[in-house]
């Protein structure tokens, strides 16, 4: 064999070791490129990683406290959190070059598109270990001390709206809430917000002016909520509410249709009582009672005595100031007058569902699908006479929010439960009353409601045009002895119901009476 041939085969295997050896260190560098965070390859991949861990996490003390210039940092990167609001970061380590590292940082923008950059990490020995070099330019390789990274929304919100169109600016606050927060600006935030189309800038720090716009990403506009209120209807509610010294609430319904027409709380900013409280309705329940009352054979004209007190199974029941009528006195007299003890001594004609099924053809028990958050009521079956008896003047566990006693007014003008709707586009199906309310019952319960204007405890709309009904009541809560006292008020007037309620308001006829007459005195004509 040739010498050639000899040297030929013995450079081979060199050649092999040497490819080889390439391979693996090209193997090496790949790894070196891949390494996540979290990955500890020598002291400066372990000092970079704790301050993007840190900075991705938010922990701008922690990120801090990784760099040569902690306070400072510190400083910048919680003011990049507040200049970027409602941004994440994504942060990868990249590949090393000598003491700096690659970074990808990714924005994920409010509106769902992302802006990404490259920037430097680099570090320094900092007594017997590593820190990351703070500067500006870390945070983005274009940042000065004297600039910083912006996010601006180029979208409009939309706006919630009236039954005309008109945006519902200042009126109904407590219903229309703040964005990201309460009301329906949380409840429809993605309809009314649209897509942001978010413009990333770096901008002056102390100028505000834009020095380089770096990313803009397309948005659509928010399409506004349109709602059933009527503006002079929803500011008369308002006025006749302005200036009480209690929490209170006023709600207005087209007993026609079901739309509400306004909703207004005071204070007009925070809970949304009117739509969402859950109060015991007090005598203004005695509607739904007359209602049951009716139904088993009673009419206007039936006797029932009106003595101070009643007893039911050793507990006693009185009138508002321990009132009593005259002998003679009518079911007409005791529900215009709102006497309790009259009301309650007929509960041996009721079974013990009977206000529960009665209650349905208002509308109470089925679950409302309005457009909005909403309580509907509550009339448990009773379970003792006693149950019965405190039920029967809307006591006990009957509970109900100021939007469903106002369909109760509704309902009796109209003669049939329309459910309440607020916002029509969301409402995907009205609820429907499992039972029909009686046409002649209906007929009787207008009566009974305009007797309460003419005779009774409703007075505060008498001689108003329009021939009112109504039903006052003054609802018992809590434990203090004499108990505490919500007012009631509850009518209708036209095609228009409503009813009002004052927390802690002492009288439904004394307190509650004159702000339903201030309300429909602001009514326009």
């Amino acid at each position: 064999m040739s010498q050639s041939r000899r040297a030929g085969r013995r450079r081979r295997p060199l050649l092999f070791l040497v490819l080889v050896l390439v391979l693996v260190a090209g193997a090496a560098t790949a790894a070196w490129r891949l390494l996540r965070p979290g990955e500890s390859a020598d002291e400066r991949t372990a000092a970079v990683d704790t301050f993007l861990s840190a900075w991705t996490q938010g922990d701008g003390e922690g990120a801090g406290r990784a760099t040569d210039r902690p306070d400072e940092a510190t400083a910048r990167l919680a003011a990049l959190r507040k200049d970027l609001p409602g941004t994440r970061f994504e942060l990868r380590r990249g590949a090393r070059d000598g003491d700096a590292y690659d970074v990808r940082v990714t924005l994920r923008l409010r509106g769902g598109d992302r802006y990404a950059y490259t920037t430097s990490v680099p570090l320094a020995r900092s007594g017997d270990g590593w820190r990351v070099k703070w500067s500006s330019a870390v945070m983005h390789p274009r940042l000065t001390d004297g600039s910083k990274l912006a996010v601006a929304d180029g979208t409009r919100r939309a706006a919630i709206q009236a039954a005309d169109g008109t945006p519902l600016r200042g009126l109904a606050p407590a219903l229309v809430g703040t964005p990201g927060s309460s009301g329906l600006e949380f409840r429809y935030d993605r309809q009314l917000a649209g897509r942001p189309a978010d413009t990333v800038a770096i901008v002056g720090t102390s100028s505000g002016r834009t020095l380089a716009t770096l990313h803009t990403s397309p948005g659509t506009s928010g399409d506004p909520v349109r709602t059933t209120l009527d503006i002079p209807t929803q500011k008369a509610a308002e006025k006749a509410l302005h200036g009480l010294s209690k929490n209170a609430a006023l709600v207005a319904v087209r007993p026609s249709t079901g739309e509400i027409l306004a909703v207004a709380d005071n204070p007009p900013t925070g809970e949304n009582r009117a739509l969402r409280g859950h109060y015991p309705p007090g005598s203004d329940f005695k509607v739904v009672t007359a209602a049951a009352l009716i139904g088993s054979g009673m009419n206007t004209d039936t006797p029932a005595p009106c003595p101070r007190y009643v007893t039911v199974n050793g507990q006693s029941f009185e009138n508002q100031d321990l009132f009593e009528l005259p002998a003679g006195a009518t079911f007409a007299d005791d529900f215009a007058h709102s006497c309790n003890t009259g009301i309650i001594a007929q509960r041996d004609r009721l079974a013990p569902d009977a206000l529960t099924e009665t209650a349905k053809a208002f509308g109470i028990g089925p679950e409302w699908d309005v457009g909005a958050v909403t309580f509907d009521g509550s009339v448990p079956v009773a379970e003792s006479a006693n149950d019965q008896a405190a039920a029967m003047i809307g006591q006990g566990r009957v509970q109900a929010s100021p939007l469903v006693m106002a369909s109760v007014a509704a309902t009796v003008k109209d003669g049939t439960f329309r459910q309440p709707v607020l916002v029509p586009a969301a409402v995907k199906e009205r609820a429907k009353a499992p039972v029909r309310l009686d046409p002649g019952v209906a007929a009787q319960l207008r009566t009974l409601m305009r007797a309460v204007v003419t005779e009774g405890s409703g007075k505060a709309l008498r001689g108003m045009p329009g021939e009112p009904g109504a039903k006052t009541g003054t609802a018992e809560y809590g434990t203090e002895n004499p108990p505490r006292t919500h007012a009631w008020f509850i009518g209708y007037r036209g095609d228009l119901a409503f009813a009002v309620l004052i927390e802690d308001g002492g009288s439904g006829g004394k307190d509650a009476g004159p702000v339903a007459a201030a309300f429909l005195e602001g009514l326009p004509g």
